[in-house]
């Protein structure tokens, strides 16, 4: 018999895996056919998605605070509820502003209803314990892409992208509402009446700032690359099929590195292994830019692979660092500059290769080196990084 903990993580893993693939993942393959039967630009469509993920931005610190104090599973549950909204609005959408409209709908549900709010619903349950969740989530996750983009282009092709909205609404509603809520139950906490393990210390300005900052810089990199891998690569010399291939390379290298982070990593504390991650990308981009294009993959490799660790990093770190009492609305604070950068890169890189072409790497890996100066100013000698990861001082 399947034990709990396995249970809420398949449960989760799979939410997350609908979350991602009908969200942050859709754009890619509908703005085309979107732009084209609205008679708008296609970047008109990618701007519709960064005010999704500036909503999400500024609606990630309540999110938090929501699932801190009431536990993942009414939250989350509520986000499938807005996932599908979102997705029929979007299916209905015959102009910018209804466009707009959908996609605003959407970024609430991605301020709640992705990595972080699985990762706060897991802390609210399992306290420190929840590091080996965290990484089992994002195993599942990782094939979000691997599993939405294959099936947003089949519903496409085979009806329209209107049918592939809807589909995913249905998804949502069929299976991503009834798996968030078979989660384990939390028991709610008043704001004002917190057991002392329940209450969050404060934490050091300096020390928020230069892991928010961190976030920041990686997560421009990786939305960056995904927006604009097969194109670097060309102007980096690979052919059209070796731009493909390489960019095939990123996925399972995540998920390697994430089975090696849960095999090896996790003995040693999230810093380290966050400070490797941050060094893949630049180390990656210094082997493209001096052996040319035969280089390529052992790019794609390297910077997957740091995008797959990094991405449990995001959990992890602040769970080390600070402790669990308070996670959910400090880990939505943390990730705001994230958010708007994130919701920056495409059309910041875009404009980068357009003037440097494959030098644009210089930019990107000044965003990594950046982010592993700001890990090696932490420490993890503070007095709550120190205590066991294995403490249970916030268990619900």
């Amino acid at each position: 018999m399947l034990s709990s903990r396995v249970r809420t993580v398949a449960a989760l893993g799979t939410a997350q895996t609908l979350a991602w693939a009908s969200s942050y993942y859709l754009p890619a393959i509908l703005a085309v056919p979107i732009a084209r039967e609205l008679g708008i630009a296609t970047p008109t469509v990618f701007a519709a998605f960064s005010a999704a993920l500036v909503m999400s931005a500024l609606l990630g610190p309540h999110a938090g605070q929501a699932i801190d104090r009431w536990g993942g599973r009414p939250v989350l549950s509520a986000t499938s509820l807005v996932f599908a909204a979102g997705l029929v609005l979007l299916g209905l959408a015959h102009g910018v502003v209804a466009l707009f409209a959908a996609w605003l709908v959407l970024g609430v549900g991605m301020g709640s209803g992705l990595y972080e709010g699985a990762f706060a619903a897991l802390v609210r349950l399992e306290g420190r314990d929840a590091r080996r969740s965290i990484t089992g989530i994002t195993l599942l996750a990782g094939f979000a892409s691997t599993v939405g983009w294959p099936l947003t282009s089949w519903l496409a092709a085979t009806w329209d992208w209107r049918t592939a909205c809807f589909a995913w609404a249905a998804l949502h509603l069929l299976v991503g509402l009834p798996l968030n809520g078979s989660l384990p139950r939390a028991r709610p906490v008043a704001a004002d009446h917190a057991r002392p393990a329940e209450r969050a210390a404060p934490v050091p300005m300096a020390s928020a700032v230069l892991l928010s900052s961190m976030f920041a810089a990686t997560l421009f990199v990786s939305t960056a690359m995904a927006a604009h891998l097969p194109r670097l690569l060309q102007l980096a010399g690979a052919s059209a099929a070796g731009a493909i291939a390489v960019g095939a390379l990123v996925g399972p290298a995540q998920v390697a590195a994430r089975l090696f982070e849960y095999g090896v990593l996790r003995r040693v504390h999230p810093l380290w292994s966050a400070r490797l991650a941050t060094a893949m990308h630049p180390i990656g981009a210094a082997a493209l830019g001096l052996a040319g294009p035969i280089a390529a993959p052992v790019f794609g490799v390297l910077h997957g692979a740091g995008n797959g660790i990094l991405t449990i990093a995001k959990g992890t770190l602040p769970l080390a660092l600070f402790g669990p009492a308070g996670y959910g609305q400090r880990q939505g604070v943390l990730m705001v500059p994230a958010r708007i950068t994130q919701a920056l890169a495409p059309w910041v890189f875009g404009v980068a290769l357009d003037r440097w072409g494959a030098g644009s790497l210089v930019l990107s890996s000044a965003f990594g080196i950046a982010a592993l100066g700001a890990l090696l100013l932490l420490r993890p000698g503070s007095e709550t990084a120190a205590r066991p990861l294995g403490g249970t001082d916030a268990r619900a």
